[in-house]
C-alpha cells in the first residue's frame, strides 16, 4: 500500500508493510502529527490512538523506516543510522521510497500522512454506462405475441 507524507510543501511516497500494525496506521489516515527529534537519528510523534504492537518486532532499522514503538502511541521515521540496535524492539510499519534526509532538520516538523490523491479519486469498482442493445438482437414486432 502506498501513502504520502507531506512535509514543508513536498510530498514523499512511502510503502506500508503487509502487517497488522501497518493496517492499524492506515485506518487512521489522513492525519497530521508533530514530529520531534530523538537521538539525531529519528523524528517521532504521537498518533491519535495507540497501535496494538501485536506482530513481529525487530531491533534493527534502516534509514527511511516508519516504525511504531508498540504497543504505544508514537510513530517514528528514521533519517539517520547511528549503528545502534533498538532495545525492546520496534514494529516496522513501512518505508519511505526516498527523501529521508528531509527529516534531518533541527526542531519539530508537522507532517501529514494521507492516501495518494489517485487512490482517493479512484472508485472502488469501475462502472461503465450501459451500451445500447443492437437492433438486430431485439425481437421484431412480428415475433412478439399479441397483447
Amino acid at each position: 500500500m502506498k501513502i504520502h507524507l507531506k512535509l514543508n510543501g513536498k510530498v514523499f511516497a512511502a510503502t506500508l508493510a503487509r502487517s497488522r500494525t501497518a493496517r492499524e496506521l492506515a485506518a487512521m489516515l489522513p492525519l497530521t502529527i508533530t514530529l520531534h527529534d530523538l537521538f539525531r537519528r529519528e523524528k517521532f510523534g504521537p498518533l491519535p490512538r495507540p497501535i496494538s504492537g501485536k506482530g513481529t518486532r525487530t531491533r534493527a532499522y534502516e534509514v527511511g523506516d516508519l516504525v511504531c514503538w508498540g504497543p504505544g502511541p508514537d510513530l517514528s521515521i528514521f533519517y539517520r543510522h547511528d549503528g545502534q540496535t533498538i532495545s525492546g524492539g520496534i514494529h516496522v510499519i513501512g518505508k519511505l521510497d526516498a527523501g529521508a534526509e528531509a527529516f534531518d532538520v533541527p526542531g519539530p516538523l508537522n507532517v501529514t500522512l494521507e492516501w495518494p490523491a489517485s487512490d482517493i479519486a479512484r472508485p472502488a469498482v469501475a462502472m461503465r454506462p450501459p451500451r445500447p442493445v443492437p437492433s438486430a438482437l431485439l425481437p421484431s414486432r412480428e415475433s412478439m405475441p399479441p397483447v
